[in-house]
Formats: structure tokens, sequence, C-alpha cells
């Protein structure tokens, strides 16, 4: 059986293509545009890769028309696993990009270029990861799509990832959909642990995690996940908070908050209106320092209501917007 996935041996015109695409890409992104930088195995001298230039461009302002770089010849593809990232792709005979588009400071910048950078400083982890590469490739698992939006190749490097990110002292905050099985471990886990255990049931809503009008999002501090939120997509763009929790040791930090807001932020740009929860009493002061207010929560799936929670929700987009 042939693979999908192709490796290549390391091409010394990688870094030239690089180039060339990406001073059309400054062009095209203009006033917006901030950096750009070549990251992923083709920019590692050595490293065998597939054939596919990945391109960062740092903008000042993430929410620039989808047809932004259709001049270009690319193709909008959304955020995947990253919410607050545009993904493009070009693909040509000559040559084939995925162009990842991040705001200014956003740290997923400085985890690719750290990646990058360990890569070409340490030659033993970059022949562990070609290694690690080719066995995949021959794993079946590499040659399928799974129920993620990921392969087997590419969530099979995952852990060889992070243990090269934790080696490059990476600390900042990550926020990301739930997609490997890491993470869709530890979100199971922490439903369980502090909803479902408080009231003795084992969680009914695993089916959620396959489900379109649900999303589950991690916070992670550095390569460590310390925090979880269950989103419902509701119709005309109102979506809830069923569930929003910071791993004990971690509370008190400000973490919440800070999660909050780039769900928030996500939310917006997908042109959801509001965020509406329906709030413990412990919870209530954190919603309400976070600028939620009464607001009917109008459950569209009827799922009865805890009488001593209250209703809360916050505008995120005006209706003509």
């Amino acid at each position: 059986m042939s693979s999908l996935i192709k490796i290549a041996p390391y091409n010394p015109a990688w870094p030239g293509l690089f180039a060339a695409k990406a001073e059309k890409i400054q062009k095209a992104l203009g006033d917006n545009f901030i950096a750009i930088h070549h990251v992923g195995s083709t920019s590692v001298p050595g490293l065998a890769a597939k054939p596919k230039i990945d391109i960062i461009a740092v903008v000042r302002d993430l929410n620039l028309p989808d047809n932004t770089l259709t001049d270009l010849g690319f193709i909008y593809k959304g955020g995947f696993n990253l919410p607050l990232r545009k993904t493009y792709t070009l693909r040509r005979p000559s040559i084939s990009v995925n162009l990842h588009i991040f705001e200014e400071d956003d740290p997923e910048i400085e985890l690719n270029l750290l990646f990058r950078e360990y890569l070409k400083g340490n030659p033993d982890a970059l022949e562990k990861y070609a290694k690690l590469k080719e066995k995949l490739v021959k794993e079946e698992s590499s040659h399928f799509k799974n129920n993620s939006i990921y392969n087997g190749y590419t969530l099979g490097k995952n852990h060889f990832i992070q243990e090269v990110v934790k080696l490059t002292g990476f600390d900042k905050i990550r926020f990301v959909i739930c997609t490997h099985y890491t993470e869709l471990e530890t979100a199971k886990n922490f439903r369980q642990k502090y909803f479902f255990d408080h009231a003795g049931i084992k969680d009914p809503y695993h089916w959620t995690f396959n489900h379109l009008e649900h999303e589950h999002l991690m916070l992670y501090l550095g390569t460590q996940i310390i925090g979880y939120a269950h989103i419902q997509l509701w119709k005309d763009m109102r979506a809830a908070m069923r569930i929003i929790v910071i791993d004990e040791p971690y509370r008190s930090q400000n973490y919440g908050a800070h999660f909050l807001r780039l769900i928030e932020k996500y939310l917006k740009m997908k042109g959801i209106k509001s965020l509406h929860a329906e709030s413990s009493p412990a919870a209530l002061e954190f919603y309400r320092k976070e600028g939620y207010v009464d607001m009917q929560f109008n459950d569209p799936d009827g799922y009865e209501s805890d009488e001593r929670d209250t209703p809360v929700g916050k505008i995120l987009r005006s209706g003509n917007r």
C-alpha cells in the first residue's frame, strides 16, 4: 500500500522558494504586515520533510478578508486546531505552501521559532525527529483520517514536539481546540473531576466531542494543560459557555479571565453576537468582573436550569457588524 504522505530528503532550494513567496505575501498584506518567517521542517537544513513550505506571517489585525491572498493563488482553510490563526494553502506543481497568519505577539509564533532553532542546533534531536517521521509514514494510521481533523502522522509527532518545546523553556499561554489524544483525555478528566463527580454521575455528554455544534477548548501554560472550556454554538449567532474551568493548582492567578477573553475574541471572529452562561453562585463574581450582565439564557435545547444559577451574558458583536 502506498502512503498518501511523502517525505523528501532536504532540498537546499526550499529557503529560496520561501523567500520568493514571502516577498509577494508581504506586498499583499500591505500595511497590516509586520514580519514573516520560514518555519516547519523545510526551514531546518538537513531535515527530511514533506515538500511543503510552511510560512508564518505576522499581522497587526487578524480580521483580514479571507480573499486577501487569492490573487496569489492561496485558498483560505480556516484555523484548524488554533482558534486565533488563519491558514491558507497554495498547491502548484512547482511549489506547495502552507501559510499561517497570526497577530503580533501570538505565542504560537515564538513556539514555532524556538522549535526550529532547537532542531538547527541539536543534530541528535534532528535525527530522532527524522526517524520518527519515517516510522509514522510507514504506519497504517498515517494513511487515514480518524475522527479528528488530523491524520496519524501529524498526531504521532505531537509527543516529540511537546518534549522539544519543553526543553526550549517555552512558558507562554496557548489557546487551542481539543484535537489530539492527550487533550481529549485531559478534557474528559477535567469534566468528570470538577463537575460530574460533584453530581455523583458519569459524564453523559461525551458525545459532544463529535458534534459540530460543540467546541472543546484547551488552555496551556507552556506544555502543561491548565484549563478547559466547552462551548455550544446556537442558532442566531449565539453561544453558550457550558463549562469553563482552570485546574486547581493554577487558580487565583488570572488564568481564568485570560482564557475567557481569548474565547470571546475567537467567538467574535466567528461572528458570534453574544455569549451566555448559567453561573453558579461561586462563579458569579468572576463573570461580573468580565462584564457579564443579567441576560436571559433561552436554551434552545430546553435543558432544565438549576434554580441556584444566575443567567448572564455578554454582547460580543453589535447586530450591524
